[in-house]
């Protein structure tokens, strides 16, 4: 279903988009795994032949009006928003675009040039440009979406009159030129949610079948899959589903009930693909690509089952699971969420998250949404782009697979009082406190050595304001390589930790511990992995002093 979506439409100058080759950093082999990605059945692996699960999420903000990420106008950093991404779980990032961000002279508005200063001037390609290669070293991927033909709105047809089918083959065939050779850039998303229009047996919207080539997504989603496959071979193409098979919505003012079809979430509906699948050119390369959402989208009438949450799964196994519990093809979902304001809501999303499995052989998944001006679903984030809605997370969290990469955590840039791009419905006020020009950022270090295995934790502040500060902790191996870390100190002023990124925080009163998330914990020797932290303080902002680490 169409999402509302709330945020500032500010406008900023910017660069044209230029059309160079972006190598960028390859992602890393771990946890999404080497180089490029294929299919093998219902899996997806990479090109060791290793099985690999996308537990990913959507930012959008490309689509809309300010034709790149929405965020950029807050407090916290771009590269910050991606460290916490990372540090939560989330390997990969579903990028929602419309093609007028593609356009010469396209412009990226409501950027914070105070929290964003690289951003300034960019163009939207430039900044994705951007975030494609730092998700890159964090050991990400990005799947690109064309949401819309315009930012004015999704269309049920991939095609409209002013952004015909040629113009939309184009534009995916040049992105994936753009980033030919830049294995962070796994695949393409085709179309967002096409969906039924007008009323059977006068259907005008997207069917899955009916072999009419001005409606059947199924054929457009070949002739746009094999287009891209032949300028690059090596991508996934993502082919979402329809709402109702047929293209049209049924006619409930005719009493006849027997002609009334089955109808799913736009872009939800994958009945057909079993018995019409999508062929392409070059095998492994296809993922099928559903959409599903709970009652703060709309409520559907299999909420209202007596029997609901366990009538769910016979659902989801009609309208999407077949393909993937057939072995006939991976399942990616691409978008699903919710406000979680209704119990039943809650219910859904424990529910879809058992189905869709745990460990490497489940079903991959990008959540909507990063943002939290979405108006149906909220998001990950809350109001000021910075804070974790644990609600959410804490549901999501044991089904996600971490990205395994390099680049340390950027801290969030502390507000500023007068930021020089102010976004119109700006999610959440801008705090006035301005930068200290000189935080306290005496490092302290002290190591240990039990089992004859030691590290080092430098602590400093990065930064520092009226009430606040950043922080940063450098953990280093020594001379023999570690399996894990522990970090310990006492603050001395009454300081406090409110959130904490690329580690597990534990503290009581003023002592804190913080131990290694899954994927930084190991370390060879003389390497080093870094987490960050926001923190308020009153008085005194002292550096705590032993700061010990101990190494296993």
């Amino acid at each position: 279903m169409y999402r509302r979506i709330l945020g500032g439409l500010a406008t900023a100058a910017a660069m044209a988009a230029t059309v160079l080759v972006v190598t960028g950093s390859p992602a890393n082999a771990a946890g999404t795994g080497t180089g490029y990605l294929h299919t093998s059945g219902n899996k997806i692996v990479d090109s060791t032949g290793a099985t690999v699960r996308l537990t990913g999420i959507n930012w959008f903000g490309m689509e809309t009006d300010n034709k790149t990420f929405h965020g950029l106008w807050a407090n916290n950093p771009w590269k910050s928003q991606l460290d916490l991404m990372a540090s939560l779980g989330y390997n990969t990032i579903r990028v929602p675009f419309s093609d007028d961000a593609l356009k010469p002279g396209a412009q990226a508005t409501s950027v914070n040039t105070y929290s964003n200063p690289d951003l300034i001037g960019l163009s939207p390609l430039q900044i994705l440009d951007k975030v494609v290669d730092y998700a890159g070293q964090k050991g990400m991927r990005i799947i690109l979406d064309r949401h819309r033909p315009t930012s004015a709105g999704q269309t049920a047809l991939w095609y409209t009159s002013g952004v015909p089918e040629s113009t939309w083959i184009s534009d995916w065939k040049s992105l994936a030129q753009h980033y030919a050779g830049n294995t962070t850039v796994i695949g393409a998303d085709l179309h967002n949610e096409p969906h039924a229009d007008g009323t059977n047996p006068n259907a005008t919207g997207s069917c899955w079948g009916c072999g009419d080539e001005s409606r059947d997504w199924r054929l457009a989603a070949e002739r746009a899959g094999n287009a891209i496959l032949s300028v690059q071979p090596n991508w996934l193409i993502f082919v979402e589903g329809v709402s109702c098979p047929s293209g049209g919505l049924s006619n409930v003012w005719d009493n006849d009930t027997s002609n009334d079809e089955d109808c799913g979430w736009w872009g939800g509906n994958l009945t057909k693909a079993g018995q019409y699948p999508v062929r392409l050119n070059v095998a492994n390369r296809l993922v099928y690509s559903p959409h599903e959402y709970a009652t703060s989208v709309y409520h559907q009438a299999w909420f209202d089952d007596p029997s609901y949450p366990a009538n769910m799964p016979a659902i989801w196994d009609k309208y999407f699971g077949y393909l993937y519990k057939q072995n006939i093809a991976p399942i990616m979902v691409g978008e699903f969420g919710t406000t979680l304001a209704s119990n039943i809501d809650k219910i859904w999303l424990q529910e879809l998250m058992k189905y869709m499995g745990s460990g490497v052989n489940g079903m991959s998944f990008t959540y909507w949404s990063w943002n939290p001006n979405s108006g149906d679903t909220g998001g990950i984030l809350k109001d000021d782009w910075a804070t974790v809605d644990q609600a959410k997370q804490s549901i999501i969290s044991p089904y996600l697979i971490p990205p395994t990469g390099g680049g340390n955590p950027t801290p969030p840039v502390s507000p500023s009082a007068s930021p020089s791009v102010s976004p119109s419905a700006s999610p959440s006020a801008s705090p006035s406190a301005s930068p200290s020009a000189s935080p306290s950022a005496s490092p302290s270090a002290s190591p240990s050595s039990p089992g004859g295995k030691t590290c080092t934790a430098t602590y400093k502040v990065v930064n520092q304001y009226s009430g606040g500060f950043q922080g940063e902790v450098t953990v280093k191996a020594d001379s023999s390589a570690i399996s894990a870390w522990t970090v310990k100190w006492a603050f001395p002023n009454g300081q406090s930790i409110s959130q904490l990124w690329n580690g597990t925080l534990s503290a009581s009163g003023s002592n804190v511990t913080v131990t290694n998330l899954s994927y930084n914990g190991a370390l060879g020797a003389g390497a080093s992995t870094t987490f960050g932290f926001n923190g308020s303080w009153s008085g005194t902002n002292g550096v705590p002093s032993p700061v010990s680490c101990t190494a296993s």
